[in-house]
């Protein structure tokens, strides 16, 4: 499974957040696409039309299990994505800013 540290992302990285509504609401990185998991065949035509055409899709959940289950998918069908290993607590452990819904200061739940 491609994996990459939070330390190595850039701000301008495409990342793609699967975790549930209410996780994403309670904080999430800003700028992040957020397509649940459980929604994710579904939706993933979002993910196609929204992410860079040649860039890579760093993807991210709470720790990293269900973000690497979707990395894998997307590695399977082509597109260049990598899981963003411990998630999104690992993300705000770094210091990088977490928001809410409505763009304040967040948590991850």
């Amino acid at each position: 499974m491609p994996t990459v540290a939070v330390v190595d992302l850039s701000d301008g990285d495409f990342l793609l957040d699967v975790r549930e509504l209410d996780e994403w609401e309670a904080g999430h990185a800003a700028g992040a696409l957020h397509i649940p998991m459980s929604d994710f065949v579904a939706r993933y035509g979002e993910l196609t039309q929204a992410a860079p055409q040649d860039g890579r899709v760093h993807v991210i959940c709470r720790s990293g299990g269900r973000s690497a289950q979707v990395a894998m998918y997307l590695v399977n069908q082509g597109i260049d994505a990598v899981n963003v290993a411990g998630g999104m607590q690992v993300w705000a452990a770094s210091g990088r800013p977490v928001v809410d819904d409505r763009g304040q200061p967040g948590d991850v739940i």
